[in-house]
């Protein structure tokens, strides 16, 4: 899947959209025979055979039935599990979402140009959005080339919710907002939302419909860096988007009812492009450890990270930078899809702006000021808190692996992601003493607004070959035919995956 631009005269990149299958219900027999495979390495005889029959009953019972309900909504429905995945997945949830659902982690920018080094926050940033503005730019355009796999153009939809796009808590259920559209479609909000010292400014990307360059965005991000370190820090009202759902709704709902401009400001960061966010953290970071900027990136100061937002862009204070996003809107691959695009930039003009150093006459940054009360600043105080507490237990760790890289696994005719799977379920059954249960996304985008399937990596055939791994009266040469059959089983189970044969389970 390429992020290259493509010309103008050749496909745009939702041209495909009206045309992509629909999404297929898997049938209901095999679908069955996928959940009893995967329970099976966790199971003893009679359990497995108990689960069995339960599974059997079932299938020659209410499964005909529901099974012929799915097929029913897949006559009306383009993608039949589109509206159930996105609400009961994303939506309906009532955990703080920022905590339990958001991605994000670092950028590469470290491996090549752009070492950690002091001074360097502001210039890094206005380089970075500016790629990302172009990245913008080509989608407004539809010059972003379409994904494939083989010839098959896969689901581009997602990525028309990078930009311009944000959850909104609600009580019961949220729901997204989504200002984005190409040219064809129309005029689409250009302004950049910044985030820093707890407080909040906006300004607009464009001057007389010409991107600002990165010298500009230099100049708005020192000016907003500047009168925050000269003046008292704000109340970090972003925060309140790491609350439990319900609990941000309602507060809210009471801004929204306190002073109608607050209804107002919140709609502007609602449809802005993204967030920038200018935090003083100075995590470490090396091209063999990103374990703590990785954490900051998912778990740093909740005042400086608008948690609904699709994409938060976050500058460190030593040259760093990371992403945070709502998971709602789109899946991984997009957030990776523009920081490819970002680093290929970055990396081919050596870190720096070789432009024109000319700064036009722009509008400074504006300040969103809210109407607040006491009440308000005690649920921000609170958000705060329960914030921290809920992330002082995270452990994580984010290292290189160094020693080789995909070529040499492709160079042996396997597969890179099935040998990182496989070498993951070694390595739990070494530590553990038996299998491990986990799943693994496939990605069901070759077909209308597909996202992702679930496939389970732990077979019996990856189980027979830890095992003969750890039994040293195994020859190499059955080591080796066990772990090709593991490698086979997961390529099979991943492809069905990624043709809508799946279990969603």
């Amino acid at each position: 899947m390429e992020n290259q631009l493509t010309d103008s005269s050749e496909e745009s990149t939702f041209q495909y959209q009206s045309s992509l299958p629909s999404l297929p219900v898997p049938l209901l027999d095999e679908s069955l025979t996928k959940y009893l495979d995967a329970v099976k390495p966790f199971l003893n005889q009679e359990e497995y055979q108990r689960t069995r029959d339960i599974v059997r009953r079932f299938e020659n019972g209410i499964g005909k039935e529901l099974h012929k309900k799915l097929l029913e909504r897949a006559t009306v429905k383009r993608n039949w599990l589109e509206e159930w995945w996105l609400n009961v997945t994303y939506l309906e949830t009532r955990l703080p979402t920022q905590i339990y659902h958001n991605f994000g982690g670092p950028g590469p920018y470290i491996e090549h140009y752009w070492p950690i080094k002091e001074g360097t926050q502001l210039e890094r940033a206005g380089i970075n959005v500016w790629h990302t503005l172009k990245f913008w730019e080509q989608m407004r355009k539809e010059n972003l080339a379409v994904h494939r796999t083989g010839n098959k153009p896969l689901d581009m939809d997602q990525f028309r919710m990078l930009f311009c796009t944000c959850k909104v808590p609600g009580i019961v259920q949220d729901s997204i907002t989504n200002y984005f559209k190409t040219e064809n479609e129309g005029e689409c909000p250009s302004h950049l939302i910044v985030l820093c010292e707890g407080r909040i400014f906006e300004f607009d990307s464009l001057n007389d419909g010409h991107i600002l360059s990165p010298p500009e965005l230099f100049r708005q991000l020192s000016y907003i860096k500047k009168k925050c370190e000269n003046e008292p820090e704000g109340p970090g009202l972003a925060a309140l988007t790491s609350e439990e759902r319900n609990s941000w709704a309602k507060t809210r709902d009471y801004l929204i009812r306190l002073h109608p401009k607050n209804l107002s400001l919140l709609e502007t960061i609602q449809c802005s492009l993204f967030v920038i966010c200018l935090d003083d953290s100075k995590p470490h970071a090396t091209p063999e450890d990103y374990t703590e900027v990785t954490r900051l990136a998912l778990t740093g100061n909740p005042t400086l990270r608008w948690g609904d937002k699709s994409y938060n862009f976050i500058a460190f204070s030593n040259g760093s930078c990371a992403s945070n996003c709502d998971h709602a809107p789109f899946d991984a691959m997009a957030l990776v899809s523009l920081c490819s695009y970002i680093d290929s930039k970055v990396f081919e003009t050596e870190g720096k702006w070789k432009g024109s150093d000319k700064v036009r006459n722009i509008p400074w940054p504006e300040e969103l000021v809210f109407n607040f009360d006491q009440k308000v600043l005690n649920d921000i105080t609170c958000a705060k808190k329960k914030y921290y507490k809920q992330m002082s237990d995270l452990e994580l760790v984010n290292y290189a692996f160094t020693t080789f890289g995909k070529a040499l696994i492709k160079k042996h005719h396997l597969h890179p992601d099935t040998f990182v799977q496989i070498a993951l379920q070694l390595t739990y059954y070494r530590c553990h003493g038996h299998p491990g249960s986990c799943y693994e996304t496939a990605t069901t985008r070759q077909f209308y607004h597909g996202r992702t399937e679930t496939m389970r990596p732990c077979t019996i055939e990856v189980i027979e070959w830890c095992k003969s791994m750890l039994d040293p009266t195994v020859t190499q040469g059955q080591r080796k035919h066990l772990m090709l059959k593991a490698f086979a089983r997961h390529n099979k189970l991943m492809k069905e995956c990624e043709n809508g044969r799946g279990t969603f389970f």
